[in-house]
């Protein structure tokens, strides 16, 4: 009887979902099964009819196959993991609303427990939500978490709700688990969902944080690096990263180099809409004449369009940050360290 069984001797021909036949039958039962359980039935249907009529298969398909796949999942960039990513592989096998839970965690603060994640919590953002709750419930928070950080959340609170949640947690004697996991729950359900929701940040933000707090020489070689690979990506980051009301991290002495450089045409048009702390900040380093002067031709430019004054105060911005990099000014980072004391 002729033998009818076809051999697979050439590699280059293999579809994908023929390879993907192959390695799980080179597995073995228990390993597959592990993985066809995580497959939806019409998957499982398309492999299992090409694992029936694959026939033979040399050992050189074979080591072929497990070398392009280890080489596969080894090569740097091949798999790539996001939020988004995750979220999908969840979905697969998980309910919506479990998945959601579980995403919100991962989004939210860092921290293994929930009293961790609040430990890493803004202490104004939770002053902000701890205010509208009950004086208990926030006692039971304040004492969970560390003392340094209850005390920036205590000092944000109403005073008179402070005081009353103060008393609480003087007469508190030890919590309930019931009641912990009470106040636990509503804190995931409710706060930290929330939370995690609304801190999905603009990536060209977040680099331009992180750009903002690099030294000089550091910034400009990676936003030379950024300007080659994606000009328009470089063009928003550096639109984020110092804006015209940032301008009060200058000293007078800079301010004053800023007015003997800027235009005085542009330096009237930006400030057609600035803060009163900018507007005084250029006037108090003007003379008095000089600033008549700039307030007369603010007045005389009359209404003006929106996009005319936010050209204007890039082009400040603009020449802030070059003589900056020139050292002929200096911007505070905004910490404690930079601040002047007399």
């Amino acid at each position: 009887m002729a033998n009818n069984v076809t051999t697979v001797d050439d590699y280059r021909v293999l579809t994908g979902p023929q390879k993907a036949a192959i390695l799980l039958l080179s597995l073995g039962e228990e390993q597959s099964g592990k993985i066809f359980a995580m497959m939806d039935d019409e998957e499982i249907r398309e492999i299992s009819v090409i694992m029936a009529s694959l026939g033979s298969i040399s050992s050189t398909i074979v080591e072929k196959l497990f070398l392009e796949f280890a080489e596969g999942i080894s090569n740097t960039g091949s798999l790539i993991g996001s939020f988004e990513s995750t979220e999908r592989l969840l979905l697969k096998t998980l309910p919506k609303d479990r998945v959601q839970l579980i995403m919100d965690e991962i989004r939210g603060p860092a921290g293994r427990t929930m009293w961790d994640k609040l430990g890493n919590v803004n202490e104004q953002v939770l002053a902000n939500y701890l205010k509208n709750e009950y004086p208990q419930t926030v006692a039971v928070v304040l004492s969970k978490i560390k003392a340094d950080h209850s005390s920036k959340v205590l000092a944000l609170l109403p005073e008179t709700f402070a005081l009353e949640v103060i008393m609480r947690m003087l007469r508190m004697e030890v919590v309930q688990k019931e009641v912990l996991d009470d106040v636990e729950q509503t804190l995931r359900a409710e706060f930290m969902s929330n939370l995690a929701r609304g801190s999905r940040r603009d990536s060209h933000e977040l680099i331009a944080e992180i750009f903002n707090n690099l030294d000089r020489a550091t910034e400009g070689r990676f936003m030379a690096a950024l300007e080659e690979r994606n000009r328009e990506s470089a063009d928003r980051v550096k639109s984020l990263m110092f804006t015209f009301e940032d301008l009060v991290r200058v000293d007078g002495q800079g301010i004053q180099v800023l007015l003997r450089q800027a235009p005085k045409d542009q330096l009237a048009l930006s400030l057609k809409t600035a803060s009163e702390q900018i507007k005084e900040l250029f006037f108090k380093n003007m003379s008095e004449r000089a600033g008549k002067m700039l307030k007369e031709d603010m007045e005389a430019l009359g209404p003006v369009r929106v996009r005319d004054v936010e050209e204007a105060q890039s082009a400040i911005v603009l020449l802030t940050k070059e003589l900056a990099a020139s050292g002929e000014i200096q911007i505070s980072e905004g910490g404690e360290q930079d601040e002047i004391v007399y």
